[in-house]
């Protein structure tokens, strides 16, 4: 069992979810997050993301840029990554600083709490 954690544009979101449900990926957290890569913040307004005063306020406090994100994280069995890992790059890629980033990191153990279920037949 895998945990993969995407960081990707918003305006790449609909594409990503569209992919991830031809492939019957059932349980997906986006979650809106600042941040930045090496190139420690990019000029929004060239970068063409549409981003809202508020969240650039925030964003541009204490000199440091950060650029709006979603950070989606996926729980799947071993077998079934690489095709999520493929599926989110190929949603994501434009060639262009800021297409995003992701990591694959190893999961011990899963539990529904409803059902006490754990492994594989949690997810």
């Amino acid at each position: 069992m895998k945990e993969i954690i995407a960081f990707i544009r918003p305006s790449k979101m609909n594409d990503t979810k569209e992919i991830l449900d031809k492939l019957n990926v059932s349980s997906v957290t986006a979650i809106p997050v600042l941040g930045r890569g090496h190139q420690r913040g990019i000029n929004t307004v060239l970068s063409g993301i549409d981003v809202h005063p508020d969240i650039l306020a925030k964003a541009n406090t204490h000199g440091m840029k950060f650029v709006p994100k979603r950070m989606l994280i996926i729980t799947a069995q071993n077998e079934n990554v690489d095709i999520i890992v493929d599926a989110i790059v190929k949603s994501n890629y434009t060639g262009f600083i800021g297409d995003g980033k992701i990591f694959v990191c190893p999961t011990d153990d899963a539990i529904r709490i409803r059902t006490n279920e754990s492994g594989d037949e949690a997810l």
